[in-house]
């Protein structure tokens, strides 16, 4: 799990929640399904289960993988549409290609994101390379999907590439943990990611026995994602593993905790830190439409099926998009 790597983290700047800080208490911890999507890739549905109360503003997270394919398995998704939300892609190991039907795009691999701002509506896909399917190889990831507030539903689609090399890296003060912020701020350390809806997005990677209380803005809900690893959340040290979510009460710091001992195929304790200030607005989800009213959501329909929201390039030979009705 290369994603950003340092060699020292001492020689990053340091962050720690202030002793008076408020402890989040852990509110709940649960178990993502597993599942498959687009043309057959492996994912595990991390919020499945989680009261959509405690995750607003975000919608949904897939773990992409790990999975190491053999030549001729690595997939993607077809051309489908998206409105009224943005979708966050990164790339922890392996490569992963994106076109949209407005131009954007680009290729991002190894700690790289994507963050695509669907808005008022597009078209796009997300494939593995040419050089990918046919040698095989490793692939993670994770794909986000953060809500949009009424007000920006229908802003025109922006396109953000982030590379790996542009996360704020950080670590605790004594060195155990590094911490990359992709979106958002940490104690004043801003993340590269441009974002509508005010939100925290950070990778740590925890040494066996390292533990991580970081300041959390109390405005903002919180959620823990382990990618791989086990250990605890919260000063009551509850404990979770790969696939879980911790969701944290109130407060303005939260605790992550490694187990001393983790397996051999996962050195250390890999989780993502999610936290946004809730919009609190009525939401209508169906498929790849995230809107406010049911009527919205007919409307995004019928916009998708007169092509209003864009047309596949005539490069790839196809005549209309997909549709997903669940991720990507």
């Amino acid at each position: 799990m290369p994603a950003v790597t340092v060699e020292n983290p001492l020689t990053l700047p340091r962050v720690a929640a202030p002793a008076e800080a408020r402890h989040r208490p852990v509110l709940a911890v649960t178990t993502a399904p597993s599942g498959f999507e687009g043309e057959g890739f492996p994912v595990r549905r991390a919020f499945a289960g989680i009261d959509y109360q405690h995750l607003d503003p975000f919608i949904m997270m897939d773990q992409m993988g790990e999975v190491d394919y053999a030549p001729g398995e690595p997939k993607g998704t077809p051309w489908h549409p998206h409105r009224g939300f943005e979708t966050v892609t990164y790339i922890i190991d392996g490569i992963f290609d994106h076109q949209d039907s407005q131009g954007g795009g680009g290729t991002i691999t190894n700690g790289d994101t994507q963050w695509m701002t669907a808005g008022s509506g597009l078209l796009h896909i997300e494939a593995p390379p040419e050089s990918l399917v046919m040698a095989g190889g490793l692939f993670h990831g994770l794909q986000l999907w953060v809500n949009l507030p009424a007000k920006d539903k229908m802003m025109a689609p922006r396109y953000q590439d982030i590379r790996g090399g542009n996360v704020q890296l950080l670590t605790t003060p004594d060195g155990g943990a590094l911490l990359r912020v992709i979106a958002g701020e940490l104690d004043g350390h801003q993340g590269p990611g441009i974002t509508h809806t005010p939100i925290t997005m950070i990778h740590a990677t925890l040494a066996p026995g390292a533990e991580i209380t970081l300041p959390w803005r109390e405005d903002f809900n919180g959620l823990a994602y382990v990618l791989a690893g086990r250990g605890t959340v919260g000063t009551e040290r509850r404990p979770v593993q790969v696939g879980q979510t911790a969701v944290f009460g109130d407060g303005g710091s939260l605790t992550v905790r490694a187990d001393e001992k983790q397996d051999s195929h996962t050195p250390e304790l890999e989780v993502v830190l999610l936290g946004g200030q809730p919009i609190r607005e009525p939401m209508a989800h169906y498929g790849p439409f995230v809107m406010n009213t049911r009527k919205e959501l007919q409307q995004a329909f019928e916009d998708f099926q007169k092509g209003r929201l864009g047309t596949v390039p005539a490069v790839h030979g196809m005549s209309e998009g997909g549709m997903s009705e669940g991720g990507m």
